[in-house]
């Protein structure tokens, strides 16, 4: 069963660049991407824990900013060294200028 919860604006996620968002005691990243789809994985690295939002998104890649590893936020694989457990996503709809997502 969904269990659709209001991130953010939509316009509050700058175009190819993610965003933090905070909800039940988790983390979560919101990323768009270059072709203005929206996506979400877990908010903070599988190596070590660090914030992703602080991280450089390019194209469809976020880079965590302490070791630089690199996952692909449209599918949460890890692309590399130093991580090697990939992030887990979740689904993404942006209604109204609003951007949910499904955190069931």
């Amino acid at each position: 069963m969904a269990n659709w919860v209001e991130a953010c604006a939509a316009d509050e996620v700058a175009n190819e660049d993610v965003s933090r968002f905070d909800h039940g005691g988790k983390t979560f990243a919101i990323y768009r991407s270059p072709d203005d789809n929206y996506y979400c994985t877990d908010g903070l690295c599988s190596h070590e824990k660090v914030h992703l939002a602080d991280g450089l998104v390019m194209d469809n890649i976020i880079e965590c900013p302490k070791h630089n590893g690199r996952f692909d936020y449209t599918n949460g694989f890890a692309m590399g060294a130093p991580v090697c457990v990939n992030l887990k996503t979740y689904p993404v709809k942006v209604e109204g200028g609003k951007v949910f997502i499904d955190i069931a």
